[in-house]
């Protein structure tokens, strides 16, 4: 028995960080955050870091220790903080955020499989039977939908190798990065493309469309979701051979690194980047950004050691080309994995009188068919309304990624939001304590629910101001839809 106890509690300090690490840290972050601010957006990740980041971190780590045995994940957590109707909600909402990721990424994908046979973003030039651009991406991000809801629906045992396939050319994609514009920034003479004048270089934002209190404050979302993903590993504490030493040292240790390389990858774009050069043309967008920044990169480090032109940008396309196959590849992996693993997780892990019969079905593999279909035809609508909209590709893989970042931050405030009660609520067992005092605890709830509600907020207000009534709508009506959605379903159980 006490063999078997100690090969269950097998993470250790670096495994653990690693764990965080990986599930964390994302590539294609931070060439969005130098689109959005330049230089000036590193100190609002290290902001996120600090006021969100780090607190979640430990609060995550005693939910998961309080609750290891349920199978509801976060319903579970929030339930048990504060009751089923909240945790409903808030977890419906939390559902949201991955629809909405299906929803931008079926659209993003394409993007770099075009730059992988061309060696740049052609999507906007594609047409058929009268339709082009957009409107041919919202089509085949539909029927990408279908195929990963077939594949996924019978059972995914051999799509487990896109997965680590991607995640080693994720490493890859990074280790390149960095080498060539530390390689760059010696060969320069530490010269930097984007001109640094001082502080205010890291304070006022590059980008004319993020200038001013508002779309600083509204950028927040962008750090606050290149953090996300915590709540996954807050269940792992009961497989730590010393949970109480060294998670908050994992934390710690996971978010100075993450925040530190954040700072830094930003930081080394200006080397090879100048903002207004590379980025304030009409062809760049949140959907392409990380490719033309990875060709322009390739470009301007070969220059830089002393080849040709005409080499330089064969070395520029090639390098799109390879950073395009590592995203499709990343992509299609989680693909495969967030098609079934969310919605399953939900369904499976809330009570089943929430539920018609059919929709907690099972197939032969396991898997929640029925769920799942009427997941992809949920999704399939929300892609047709978005792209078949006639905006251009700047419009819309801006409001597509809004639309991601907004919906994966919401079910934080009610994370956090249910913290406090979870915590003052002696019945409920806790083998790992962090905040241990109490009004430490209260404040550092309060303070972080407020940034992220904020955050929220001004990104909500930002297009409303600017008169682009429209974007703030499909920015927020993911959340607000399955808030209603959820609200509907819990009341009709209610009332039963």
């Amino acid at each position: 028995m006490d063999d078997g106890q100690s090969k269950n509690k097998s993470i250790t300090l670096v495994g653990l960080i690693m764990m965080i690490f990986t599930t964390i840290y994302g590539f294609a972050n931070t060439p969005v955050a130098y689109e959005q601010m330049g230089l000036a957006s590193i100190i609002w990740y290290v902001f996120a870091a600090i006021f969100f980041f780090l607190p979640l971190g430990f609060m995550m780590a005693e939910y998961g220790s309080a609750f290891n045995q349920s199978k509801g994940g976060i319903y579970s957590w929030i339930e048990g903080a504060v009751g089923s109707k909240i945790a409903f909600v808030g977890t419906f909402i939390w559902l949201a955020s991955w629809e909405v990721w299906l929803v931008s990424t079926s659209s993003k994908i394409w993007i770099p499989l075009a730059t992988f046979f061309t060696g740049s973003d052609t999507t906007q030039s594609w047409h058929f039977m009268g339709l082009h651009g957009s409107q041919i991406i919202g089509i085949l991000a539909v029927l990408w939908i279908v195929l990963v809801t077939f594949t996924a629906s019978q059972g995914i045992d051999k799509i487990s190798k896109i997965t680590s396939i991607g995640g080693f050319m994720m490493v890859a994609l990074n280790g390149i990065f960095l080498l060539l514009s530390i390689v760059m920034l010696f060969a320069s003479g530490f010269h930097f493309e984007e001109s640094i004048h001082g502080i205010q270089t890291f304070i006022q934002p590059a980008n004319p469309a993020s200038s001013g209190l508002l779309g600083m404050l509204s950028f927040v979302v962008f750090a606050i979701f290149a953090y996300g993903g915590m709540e996954s590993l807050g269940g792992v504490t009961d497989s730590m051979k010393n949970p109480r030493r060294d998670f908050p040292r994992a934390v710690l240790i996971a978010t100075v690194v993450i925040s530190i390389l954040y700072s830094l990858s930003i930081l080394l774009w200006g080397v090879s980047t100048n903002w207004a050069e590379v980025l304030g043309k009409s062809n760049v967008n949140l959907g392409n950004i990380t490719y033309i920044m990875m060709n322009n990169l390739g470009y301007k480090f070969s220059i830089s050691i002393g080849l040709s032109a005409q080499v330089a940008h064969s070395v520029g396309m090639w390098l799109a080309r390879f950073t395009g196959l590592s995203m499709f590849i990343l992509y299609s992996g989680s693909f495969f994995v967030l098609i079934y693993s969310p919605i399953k997780a939900f369904v499976l892990g809330t009570p089943k009188e929430f539920w018609p019969e059919r929709v907690t079905k099972v197939n032969a593999h396991g898997m929640p068919a029925n769920a799942m279909w009427m997941q992809a035809a949920f999704v399939s609508v929300l892609i047709l309304a978005i792209n078949l909209g006639g905006r251009d590709a700047k419009a819309l893989y801006g409001v597509l990624t809004l639309m991601g970042n907004v919906a994966t931050t919401v079910p934080y405030l009610f994370l956090v939001g249910a913290f406090p009660f979870f915590s003052i609520n002696d019945d409920i067992k806790k083998p790992y304590v962090f905040y241990k005092n109490k009004k430490f605890m209260w404040g550092t709830s309060i303070v972080t629910f407020t940034i992220i509600a904020l955050a929220i907020i001004f990104t909500l207000i930002q297009p409303i101001i600017e008169g682009r009534y429209v974007d703030a709508f499909w920015t927020i009506i993911g959340p607000l839809l399955f808030l209603v959605i959820a609200w509907i379903l819990y009341n009709r159980v209610d009332k039963k």
